[in-house]
């Protein structure tokens, strides 16, 4: 029995640590954080704004907004954030594209709790109007949630380069 109950444990730290290596893939730059609640002794919660780099679509950047939690578990990072994360994404230079990608292809995800729950950004390619799509979500491992966020971009000329990339170009 001991050996069981030693051995579960050993896959909780496992599932904890792996997940969290691979769901941070790139920190977030985070541009601000404004309190929504006051808590007297412990930390606000608070909405933050967070900017990142689409990896394989030079020049689209994405910022989101994200509710954290403060309190004694927000303090410790103990506590399982909400869904409620909203998306928005921009061309902010000319779009070369790194490399070919699949559609929902993920671009950044983060944990949001301490175990089984985390968000993502991902990205798809609107062929027939040569539009980045991109889309946050957040999923648990038993229950997900249905909150949602999208926002596209349409793939402009930049600088006086008549060359616009076609997205369908790059879809795996």
């Amino acid at each position: 029995m001991k050996s069981i109950w030693q051995s579960g444990l050993a896959m909780a730290f496992f599932v904890i640590f792996a997940g969290a290596a691979q769901a941070q893939s790139a920190d977030p730059d985070l541009i601000f954080r404004k309190s929504t609640t006051f808590k007297l002794l412990t930390p606000n919660d608070k909405l933050a704004v967070y900017g990142i780099d689409d990896p394989d679509v030079e020049g689209v950047a994405c910022h989101y907004t994200a509710p954290e939690k403060g309190g004694l578990a927000g303090a410790f990072g103990l506590a399982e954030q909400t869904s409620d994360i909203s998306l928005a994404c921009r061309q902010y230079g000319p779009i070369k594209f790194k490399s070919k990608f699949e559609q929902g292809e993920v671009v950044f995800s983060e944990r949001r709790s301490l175990i089984f729950k985390k968000m993502q950004i991902v990205r798809g390619c609107d062929v027939k109007r040569n539009i980045l799509v991109y889309m946050t979500y957040s999923d648990k491992l038993i229950d997900g949630s249905p909150k949602n966020s999208t926002s596209t971009v349409p793939i402009e000329p930049w600088g006086g380069s008549g060359d616009i990339p076609k997205c369908a170009d790059y879809l795996r």
